[in-house]
């Protein structure tokens, strides 16, 4: 391995590691800023000033914030990330490790969607700009960006659940791969309609370059063409731009999996929110931030080995 690349791989993790430590203090003092008092959410209105007091301290909320701070990052380095509020004999990790695989299986069933609609439509739309697939494509990319989650997941559900009934409604059996695809088509939509975007501006301006141009002189197939001596290439920004999205797509499965009333980072992070959950908050935003910077340091790294002149600029 040349030392060029050791140093681009070495800057790429360095700068990741800063990144993640940076964002433990900024979850620690927002979750903070969240307004209401855990301990009158646990205990209502009803509840005397001396439960109030003594749950405060059993709940350590009553020593300064540098003491949390302290007892937070403790928490951070065994890996427990605190206890709930609400299920004191729990830790905030064993909480999220039961419901993390329902959030990764949408993300990866969302991403799968977005990659499968936007590469190929795309592709034809860079193939026949100014006709009728480029215009299918853009007014695609629109609609797809123009539709919120929110709106898009109850939309699916009267269609294909309700009125078609081809499709189980929220809670229904999950264990089913069907349950998936409505879920599924709500968090990849938005991000299918950016990468449909990328896709399409990348190919034309790789289509107008000069190798591509020699190609065709020598009459390589059309197919071959964009498949091969095209798509290759024009695909290495829609990684970064798919790297990018992550985080937009992250933020959708929470509100998507409320929608459907499935298991999983965003169902617990909302239940934890309302009822002032603070460690559970943090724990959820913070291993979302964390996969975010992970994927992001994945692609770096997976473009810095694909594109020397990455690695070398």
């Amino acid at each position: 391995m040349s030392p060029g690349l050791l140093r681009y791989l070495a800057g790429r993790l360095l700068r990741a590691l800063l990144t993640v430590a940076g964002l433990v203090t900024i979850v620690f003092l927002l979750v903070r800023l969240i307004p209401g008092d855990p301990v009158e959410a646990i205990l209502g209105d009803q509840a005397g000033p001396e439960e109030k007091a003594e749950l405060r301290r059993a709940l350590n909320l009553d020593e300064p914030i540098g003491a949390q701070y302290v007892s937070f990052l403790g928490d951070m380095a065994d890996g427990s990330m605190g206890t709930s509020f609400r299920r004191p004999d729990r830790s905030v990790w064993s909480l999220m490790r039961e419901v993390l695989p329902y959030t990764l299986v949408l993300a990866l069933a969302a991403l799968a969607v977005a990659w499968s609609v936007a590469v190929p439509l795309g592709t034809l739309a860079a193939a026949h700009a100014g006709r009728g697939w480029d215009k299918l494509a853009s007014a695609t990319a629109v609609a797809g960006l123009a539709i919120p989650n929110i709106w898009l997941g109850p939309l699916l559900i009267l269609l294909f659940g309700v009125k078609l009934r081809w499709l189980p409604l929220p809670g229904d059996d999950l264990a089913g791969p069907e349950a998936l695809i409505l879920p599924a088509l709500t968090v990849g939509t938005a991000l299918a309609a950016i990468l449909t975007r990328q896709t399409r501006a990348s190919m034309i301006e790789v289509l107008s370059q000069q190798y591509v141009s020699a190609a065709r002189a020598r009459g390589v197939r059309s197919s071959s063409l964009l498949l091969r001596h095209a798509l290759r290439n024009a695909l290495l920004p829609v990684m970064t731009i798919g790297a990018a999205q992550l985080g937009a797509l992250l933020s959708g499965t929470v509100v998507t999996e409320k929608i459907f009333e499935r298991p999983g980072l965003g169902t617990l992070f909302l239940d934890a929110f309302f009822a002032r959950d603070i460690p559970v908050v943090q724990g959820c935003v913070l291993v979302i931030a964390i996969i975010y910077v992970a994927v992001n340091l994945f692609v770096d790294l997976a473009y810095g080995l694909v594109d020397p002149r990455v690695r070398l600029s």
